[in-house]
């Protein structure tokens, strides 16, 4: 393996609200595919910051993040990349419906765990159903876990 080789380290939401989890529709290289609100962690951002931020930009929805449901590694093969995420579960509101989506977003969704499994032909990855499942197991793991600074 290169001494260079880096994973790309991502970060998503888990809002679940009356047995429906909220989704995003995005256009991605193999189409319009499902995927919990999600990006990448940017520079000097802790990974809550990074939640918080790719929540608003992707839904126009507030997030706050109230424990870590998971970290995930998953490879890309056509690719070759990896992709490190942490997926956080909160509280989505404040939902402001004249802020633009980011590009890329088509719409978002509410889908209850039977409509994503459907659609798991569209999922961004397959990671996009393992969040879902593990937070209806109750995996739940205290934001202390996460240590950023010193």
């Amino acid at each position: 393996m290169a001494r260079d080789w880096k994973p790309n380290v991502t970060v998503a939401a888990i809002c679940e609200r009356d047995g429906k989890f909220l989704l995003v529709e995005e256009q991605a290289h193999e189409g319009v595919v499902l995927n919990q609100p999600a990006g990448h962690l940017e520079a000097g951002e802790s990974l809550l910051e990074a939640v918080v931020r790719e929540t608003l930009e992707e839904t126009a929805h507030r997030f706050t993040p109230e424990f870590l449901v998971g970290v995930y590694s998953w490879r890309k093969p056509a690719k070759d990349i990896t992709y490190l995420r942490f997926a956080f579960a909160g509280k989505a509101s404040a939902h402001d419906m004249t802020r633009k989506l980011d590009k890329g977003i088509v719409r978002t969704l509410w889908l209850t765990r039977d409509e994503i499994q459907r659609e798991s032909e569209r999922h961004r990855t397959p990671v996009v159903m393992r969040c879902v499942d593990d937070f209806l197991a109750g995996r739940r793991y205290p934001l202390e876990l996460i240590a950023h600074g010193a």
